[in-house]
Order: structure tokens, then sequence, then C-alpha cells
């Protein structure tokens, strides 16, 4: 086992082999060395795009009437359809909370209920 001691000019050893002054000089072992070794170069990862579909697309019974509907129309119309269709909802859920007294923290989540609702039976497919 070798000795280790710390003495002013640093960490030393009283291991003295010849394998680190012939790496660190460049010696006929480092060159051999850098020889065996392939070069290979690393690939940046590959990083997934972020999914914006729903995950019940197609899903559902009333997704084909949905689909087809959409088809129909256009996609752009069809979102604005879409979007006027939600804020209504949205607006009959603020409604009935207020007529029975229901705070924001309930609203918020009959709201989420509504979407997962609509998901499961196709409205957002």
């Amino acid at each position: 086992m070798a000795a280790t001691s710390v003495c002013a000019a640093g960490l030393s050893s009283s291991f003295h082999g010849s394998w680190g002054a012939s790496f660190a000089n460049g010696g006929e072992e480092y060159r051999m060395l850098a020889r065996s070794v392939p070069n290979v170069r690393v690939a940046k990862p590959i990083r997934m795009q972020p999914m914006m579909g729903n995950i019940n697309e197609g899903k559902g019974i009333f997704a084909p009437v949905v689909v087809l509907t959409r088809n129909i129309i256009g996609k752009k119309r069809f979102n604005q359809l879409r979007g006027k269709a939600i804020a209504l909802h949205s607006q009959v859920i603020t409604e009935f909370c207020k007529s029975i007294g229901a705070d924001a923290k309930q609203r918020q989540g009959l709201i989420r209920l509504a979407k997962k609702n609509g998901e499961r039976l196709g409205f957002l497919a």
C-alpha cells in the first residue's frame, strides 16, 4: 500500500511509477491508448414534441359526429364554434353555482368535471 503525506508543495505519494510521467508528457503509451479508442461522437438527445391533442381522440359516443362536423365546416370555424359553446356552458355552470351559493373552488371543480365528461363523451374529439 502506498503511503501518502501532505507537504508544503502539496500532496505527495511514495508511489513513483512511470505511467504518470509517460501520460503527462505525451509518451508512447498515451499515443497507443489514444489510437485504440474509437472516435465517438455523442449526438444531441432527441426531445419528443409535446402532445397537444386529446388523449380520447376518436373515442366516445359523440366523437364521429364531432369529427364529421369539423370536416364539413372547417377546423377554424369549428374551433370558434366550440369555444363559444364551452364559454356558454361555463356561464351556465357559474349561474348555477351562484343560485345554490357555491364558492369559486366548487365552481372550478364543476367546470373541470364538465371538461372530463366532454372528453369521455367525445365532444372534444
